[in-house]
């Protein structure tokens, strides 16, 4: 950012170039790249491009080779996430310590925050699956299963870049016509299975539509092997929001679980003798009624009248 701010823009294209490198306070979906590296099995390979097919449009696909170990020296990696301007990346390796290898990492400021290694094994494509696929650049819908990812950090980080990969643009209105993926993870003991499904909408007797899951693919169980965690501190600040983003909290306003607003209102003391209520005709006061009214208006002014003669010779006095 420091080297962004020294240039100064001649023409309004630069200017509004400049302007769009910039931090946004609403950020764009962010954008991941795939590559392989010096040796990667066609396991791994073709498990990276269903992954790259259903980020789409939001990932590029590098073809050659790179001889890098991101384990080991992450500053390549880094170097091509800021080329090509995508904070995600996925990488496929393969030896025969780690055979079918597949590391997921994000960067923060142009540095590593989070990295972990998969090993890929119950490997199905999407194209060992002959049915119809979803539209492409669909929002998908993610499923979390296990105790695992509430109860285990290592799992709950995971869980937390997971959502980070898969997850597009923000949606304040959903569209349920527009519900057509699934991706499911399970974590069980040292794996987490991955499943992806299509939603089918089918009839019903009721206003909302049976819902069928179809899988189409890619099928994979993850080993999970290495991982390399950002600081707790990093960590919070990575997570941090802009002051214009957070909400203001209103007084006696509160939200609940299920997004529903409740409000407090406070109302003063309520003279109710001079409310009218009664509009029946037989409901109307009756004569004892209006004379005792009529008593208490005399004596309540006699009171008044007896009190200020009190004070007048007290006064003279």
């Amino acid at each position: 950012m420091p080297a962004i701010n020294r240039i100064k823009p001649v023409t309004h294209k630069g200017k509004k170039a400049l302007l769009k490198k910039e931090p946004q306070l609403v950020e764009n979906a962010k954008e991941t790249l795939c590559f392989k590296g010096k040796n990667a099995s066609q396991i791994v390979i073709d498990f990276m491009k269903d992954l790259y097919d259903l980020k789409k449009p939001n990932a590029q696909m590098m073809q050659k080779k790179n001889d890098i170990l991101p384990f080991e020296n992450i500053v390549p990696v880094e170097k091509f996430t800021v080329k090509y301007e995508a904070p995600l990346f996925i990488m496929a390796l393969h030896n025969k310590k780690r055979p079918h290898n597949l590391i997921m990492g994000r960067m923060y400021e142009h540095t590593l925050l989070d990295m972990i290694e998969f090993g890929v094994e119950n490997y199905k494509g999407l194209k060992d699956f002959k049915i119809e696929k979803i539209t492409s650049g669909i929002k998908p819908l993610l499923i979390f299963n296990g105790e695992l990812f509430e109860n285990n950090y290592e799992y709950g980080r995971i869980k937390n870049l997971l959502v980070d990969m898969f997850q597009r643009e923000v949606v304040e209105k959903i569209r349920l016509q527009g519900l057509e993926h699934v991706l499911s993870f399970t974590a069980v003991e040292n794996k987490i299975l991955m499943r992806s499904y299509r939603i089918l909408l089918k009839k019903s007797n009721t206003r909302i539509p049976r819902i069928e899951l179809e899988e189409i693919g890619p099928r994979a169980d993850l080993l999970c092997r290495r991982n390399k965690l950002a600081s707790e501190d990093l960590f919070k600040q990575a997570c941090k929001k802009p002051k214009e983003l957070k909400m203001k909290k209103k007084k006696n306003i509160s939200t609940d679980t299920l997004g529903t607003t409740h409000g407090r209102i406070h109302i003063g003391t309520q003279n109710i003798d001079k409310i009218q209520t009664r509009k029946m005709k037989g409901l109307k006061k009756t004569l004892s009624e209006k004379k005792n009214q009529k008593r208490k208006i005399v004596d309540d002014n006699n009171d008044s009248v007896t009190k200020l003669r009190k004070v007048e010779n007290s006064l003279i006095a």
